[in-house]
Parts: structure tokens; C-alpha cells; sequence
């Protein structure tokens, strides 16, 4: 040990020490990940809660419409915020936002207006400062100085343009992990509702059981279950609520799944039988993935195998015998 250290030119004083340090750094690490991942569970079903107070509130008020023949829902809240503002006065719900739009939002985990606004305001407001900084770059700072004015101009036009479609990629990659967690922890909520309907738990209580269980393998996912399970208490068609889960998850395994929870409580079938065979398919389709990837695996070490083993195999082989050329007389 002293003559690898000798070697690499470290005291055994500052061995000591750069050793102590990892140990606390791991020591931190694995301390406060538990940590921040159960703030970030708390904080999403706080976010949770207030939105199924919202569903409550939007059907009291739609029942309360309906008793007073006046047709009347909640009230419209006024704009609020620089954001808001230059929404309602540009009307960009109505030239940007479609229910293509709105489903992506909700795929995403955005399902507040004020998400919808933060995110129509960032259309309008990236291709701006995209530009800005493109032409200040450019221009002000000379980048680019030898290539033509028509090629500069196009380089900023190219700048707003990728600044207009910025918010559209990141709720998009937003969306793609998400539904990766929901995917990877959707089989082991199958199982869990399973054996909580089994066991004699109501659909709603097995789902609220189930948010709480899953939670710690994937937050999006306990999120969705809780919406669903305060949906199911509130809506006045349990259709409804498992269609939406469908819509706001954007999975296939998870619309079979609603699809078969829908006809059984419409044709009064076991929903245990239902949920076995949704929960064997579910795994059998994350095995078929996983299996897919393995086979895929070799053709992609192909080149990292050429580009980087291959030359220092062949250096260690053919290395000794070319000293020795190189170094008779």
C-alpha cells in the first residue's frame, strides 16, 4: 500500500483524507435521497388534494346548475398575472390551444389553467428572447462576422423558430418520463389493486390504498390513482373517470386495463377476474420490452467494441513484438 502510494505521489495523511471525504459524501447521499424523494411524494399529493377539492367544488356547482335550471357553472376567475394578462389580450387560448394541446398537457402532468397559460405565454415569449439573444450574439458580438448577411438572418430566423417550438419539446420529454415511471410501476398496482379488491375493498378504496402503496415506486402514477379515486366519488358516471385516467395517462396497458374495469361494472363481472388477466398481460408486455432491449444490446456494443477494445487489444498484442522489431540492430 505505502509503495502505491509512493507511486501516485499521496501521503498517507491525504489518502486518509480523500477516503474520509467519499465516505461522508456517500454517507450524505444515501441519507438525504429517501429524503427529497418523500418531500416530492408530499408535495404532489398536495398538489393532488387541491385539485380533487376542485373536482368537488366544479360538481357541486354543476349540480347546483342543474336543481336551478339556470345552467350557470363556476365562475370564471379574471386573468391574473403578466402571463395571463397577455393571453386573454392576444386570445392565444383560442389560436394556439386545441384539445391536442390539452391532452398533451394533461400526458404531461399539466392539468391546471395555470399551466395552460404559463405555457401559451412561452410560445409567444421564447421566439422573442431566442431572437434577442441571436441577434445579440451575431450581431453585437461579431459571431459569424465572415459568413454572409442573408446566412446571419436565417441563423436568427432559425433561433426564434426553435424558441417557438421549445415548450412543445420540453412538454413532450416532460411526457415521456412520465409515462416511462407510469409504465415501469403499472403491473405491481395491478397486483396491489388485485389483492385489495379481493380482499373485500371497494374499487375506490382499493385505488386510494393502492396511491398510497405505489407512491414510493413512482409518484405519477400514485398522483393519477388518487385523481381517479376522487373522480369516482364525484363524478356522476364512473365511465367518465376511468375514460379521463385513460386520456391523462396516454398508455395502452392502462386503457385495456379501464376498458376491462368499464365493461365489468356495466355487464356485472368479477372485477378479480378482470384484474388478474390485465395484470398478467401487463406483465408479460414490461417482459417483452425488457427482452426486446436485450436483443438489441449486441448490435449497439458492436461499435463501442471497435472504436475502443479492438485497438488496445490489438496494442497489447502486437505491441511487444513490434519493441522487439524496433529494437534489433
Amino acid at each position: 500500500m505505502d509503495a502505491v502510494l509512493r507511486f501516485l505521489g499521496v501521503s498517507g495523511e491525504t489518502a486518509l483524507g480523500l477516503l474520509v471525504a467519499v465516505a461522508v459524501f456517500a454517507t450524505l447521499v444515501t441519507v438525504a435521497l429517501p429524503l427529497l424523494t418523500g418531500r416530492e411524494l408530499k408535495t404532489r399529493m398536495r398538489a393532488v388534494a387541491l385539485e380533487r377539492d376542485q373536482v368537488r367544488a366544479r360538481e357541486r356547482a354543476r349540480m347546483a346548475s342543474e336543481r336551478d335550471g339556470k345552467g350557470r357553472g363556476l365562475r370564471q376567475e379574471s386573468a391574473q398575472g403578466f402571463a395571463a394578462t397577455v393571453v386573454e389580450k392576444l386570445d392565444l387560448r383560442k389560436a394556439l390551444a386545441d384539445e391536442a394541446t390539452l391532452t398533451k398537457l394533461r400526458v404531461a402532468g399539466f392539468r391546471s389553467q395555470r399551466a395552460l397559460t404559463l405555457f401559451l405565454f412561452c410560445r409567444v415569449a421564447l421566439p422573442l428572447v431566442f431572437l434577442l439573444l441571436a441577434v445579440f450574439y451575431i450581431f453585437g458580438l461579431g459571431v459569424l462576422a465572415s459568413k454572409p448577411f442573408f446566412f446571419r438572418m436565417l441563423v436568427c430566423v432559425f433561433a426564434a423558430y426553435a424558441g417557438f417550438y421549445a415548450p412543445i419539446i420540453y412538454v413532450r420529454n416532460v411526457a415521456a418520463k412520465r409515462a416511462q415511471s407510469i409504465g415501469r410501476a403499472w403491473p405491481d398496482a395491478l397486483d396491489l389493486l388485485l389483492i385489495c379488491v379481493e380482499s373485500g375493498n371497494s374499487i375506490e378504496a382499493a385505488f386510494r390504498r393502492v396511491a398510497d402503496e405505489i407512491g414510493i415506486q413512482s409518484v405519477p402514477l400514485a398522483e393519477e390513482l388518487v385523481l381517479v379515486c376522487a373522480e369516482l366519488s364525484y363524478l356522476p358516471e364512473r365511465r367518465q373517470a376511468y375514460e379521463n385516467l385513460t386520456s391523462r395517462t396516454g398508455l395502452e396497458s392502462v386503457r385495456s386495463v379501464c376498458t376491462a374495469l368499464i365493461q365489468a361494472e356495466r355487464y356485472g363481472t368479477p372485477l378479480g377476474v378482470a384484474l388478474r388477466t390485465m395484470s398478467q398481460e401487463s406483465r408479460d408486455t414490461r417482459m417483452n420490452l425488457a427482452e426486446k432491449k436485450a436483443a438489441a444490446l449486441p448490435p449497439k456494443l458492436t461499435v463501442p467494441m471497435i472504436v475502443f477494445f479492438l485497438p488496445v487489444l490489438f496494442a497489447v498484442i502486437i505491441g511487444p513484438a513490434i519493441i522487439q522489431i524496433m529494437a534489433l540492430p
